[in-house]
């Protein structure tokens, strides 16, 4: 069911570009430019109304099939939308000029969405093709470090497909730690990251194997063309940073809410989740994913055993419904591969409850009864192949 939504989603935004090609050739009869209608909306109030609209629109993932109807999870779903709408307002239009782009963390302990991931420290820009980029900066201690283009967004196009990559191992990096990444249409310098006409965002996704000793990157961007301030706002731009901005927070919310409600056929499972699902949704090309939904009683625990095969890196995340990770700044709420304890024959067992059973790797549902959750494989080794987590769902006392 999925697939077939995902589908049926790229189909309505064909439509759409088709509707909005017949719109402007409409508006060349009648002797009027894009400018004079985003001149009209501003005035009119016509931009502000529809922004709202569609935050209202956006409640419907909210009700959607399978969504929790509790007081208690419902409150998070609309702390959630009010996260993204934050989210969406500054992405799109406070830091929306591609023409200035900001490296800015645009998930993080308080902006939640898709499964974001504890062990990452993202920086998301707004770019276009129309530009050329040079990304720059320190490498420091963290981990892990990727460069990511994407077309299209979650508010125009539905989703975020994949374009240039530059990883961990590919960075080249000066003696004294510092980088320079190009973002161009054509192979440049060192450290190449390609960007095409459809371009809409720059992601920096680093990892932390152990957050309390790495140190993240520093990085910033800047625009070639030389200039060195922002143009004046203009009433295109907030017309239609509004626009995307509110399109983005019912796209994403309504997406995800999908999402949930499908993992709900193989509940307390770990099923592998379809890669192309994942990377029209913006996941990284090279992770392997299991994403499900989880339910237990107070007296229940689920356990989750798997060898794991030679990899980078993995890790297991618990999440509430909505696909928000769960407060990781205060609670336990997921494991690695270097913070997990092992059983002697390289065993992972991690215990998902309510209350400590006083076992190792205890995932703390934090007043849960149910939630979605995620395992990752970063990166296999070459030969190694994925293995899928063994779950099984116990009594407390019988642990």
């Amino acid at each position: 069911m999925l697939v077939i939504s995902f589908q049926m989603r790229r189909l309505l935004f064909f439509f759409l570009g088709v509707l909005k090609f017949i719109r402007k050739a409409g508006l060349k009869l009648r002797g009027k430019s894009e400018a004079d209608i985003h001149d009209e909306r501003i005035v009119s109030g016509k931009a502000w109304e529809e922004f709202c609209d569609n935050l209202k629109l956006a409640g419907a993932s909210l009700a959607y099939p399978g969504t929790p109807r509790d007081a208690f999870q419902q409150a998070e779903g609309l702390r959630y939308l009010s996260r993204l709408t934050r989210g969406g307002l500054e992405a799109f239009l406070e830091f929306g000029d591609p023409a200035f782009p900001v490296l800015r963390r645009t998930a993080h302990e308080t902006i939640k969405l898709g499964a974001d991931n504890p062990d990452n420290h993202y920086f998301n820009a707004q770019i276009s093709g129309k530009y050329e980029y040079r990304i720059y900066g320190k490498r420091n201690s963290i981990d892990y470090i990727g460069f990511f283009t994407q077309n299209g967004n979650y508010g125009s196009t539905g989703g975020l497909a994949p374009c240039g990559v530059l990883e961990n191992g590919q960075l080249i990096v000066e003696t004294d730690g510092s980088f320079e990444v190009i973002l161009s249409k054509e192979k440049r310098g060192k450290n190449w990251l390609k960007i095409e006409d459809s371009t809409s965002m720059v992601m920096v996704r680093q990892t932390f194997l152990d957050r309390s000793r790495e140190v993240p990157a520093e990085v910033a961007i800047e625009n070639l063309d030389g200039r060195k301030a922002p143009d004046p706002i203009t009433p295109a731009m907030v017309d239609e940073g509004l626009k995307t901005a509110s399109m983005f927070v019912a796209g994403a919310s309504l997406l995800f809410s999908k999402w949930a409600n499908g993992f709900r056929k193989h509940t307390n499972q770990l099923p592998l989740f379809d890669p192309e699902l994942s990377n029209a949704a913006g996941g990284d090309a090279s992770i392997i994913y299991y994403h499900s939904h989880w339910r237990l009683a107070a007296d229940e625990a689920l356990v989750i055993e798997v060898r794991p095969p030679d990899c980078d890196s993995w890790n297991f995340q618990l999440n509430n419904y909505w696909m928000e990770s769960l407060d990781y700044r205060y609670f336990t709420i997921t494991v690695n591969k270097a913070s997990a304890i092992y059983e002697t024959d390289g065993t992972v067992r991690v215990i998902v409850a309510r209350d400590n059973p006083g076992k190792p790797n205890w995932m703390n549902t934090c007043g849960h009864n149910e939630g979605t959750m995620l395992w990752r494989w970063y990166r296999l080794r070459p030969g190694e192949k994925e293995v899928q987590p063994k779950c099984t769902v116990l009594k407390i006392n019988d642990l």
